[in-house]
């Protein structure tokens, strides 16, 4: 049964001590980067691999109407307690938004993610956050999973983010305290609905 999670369900998430490196699988929609079992490469911010393995192109794209829903499917291959959120680029990755802003504890392996603040107010470039909030360790062959409504607007390759923030999680030399996905998405608007002219490129004209 799909989990259809709140996008936003507080300022702040605070996570118990719990000492592991959390891997993820991006399962739909299809990945930029091919994964392996666990889900790597995918420390590097924005968008996966890491500063010695850039990873190999899917060259996958996936295809959506705008206004409509995405389904997004993920499944935790190393356990960490945490939260996910979804942001998406219309132009350049470099309009995703930076990882979370994190509150951090010493430790004698330096500094210790505690808690991360949730964006409630969902403007773009973001879509969702604090997606499957949880503390314990998923079962054994499930999945979080989600339908996320999308903006009505053109795009030919959008790049929707998806990352996974860590509590009690040592900091991440490529991307903070966060691991990262990413997926190519062409998004046609829907010619019924308004275009959502927030969004970076998009007017009434562009129907």
């Amino acid at each position: 049964m799909r989990n259809y999670a709140s996008f936003a369900i507080g300022a702040v998430v605070l996570l118990a001590p719990v000492a592991a490196s959390s891997h993820f699988l991006l399962l739909e929609p299809a990945s930029t980067l091919v994964q392996n079992n666990r889900g790597d490469p995918q420390k590097a911010a924005p968008c996966g691999g890491t500063s010695e393995d850039k990873g190999t192109p899917s060259n996958a794209i996936t295809e959506a109407r705008g206004g409509e829903m995405l389904h997004i499917k993920i499944t935790e291959t190393v356990f960490h307690p945490g939260h996910y959120r979804a942001a998406l680029a219309v132009n350049s990755i470099t309009e995703l938004p930076p990882d979370p802003e994190t509150a951090t504890r010493a430790s004698p392996r330096g500094p210790m993610s505690v808690s991360a603040k949730i964006d409630t107010t969902l403007k773009p470039p973001m879509l969702a956050d604090g997606l499957f909030v949880h503390t314990e360790r998923p079962a054994p062959g499930s999945f979080h999973e989600t339908d996320i409504r999308l903006p009505n607007i053109n795009c030919e390759k959008c790049t929707l983010q998806i990352i996974f923030w860590m509590g009690e999680h040592a900091l991440n030399r490529d991307g903070d305290y966060s691991y990262h996905h990413c997926a190519n998405v062409k998004i046609t608007a829907n010619p019924a609905l308004p275009i959502a002219t927030a969004w970076p490129g998009q007017s009434a004209a562009s129907r």
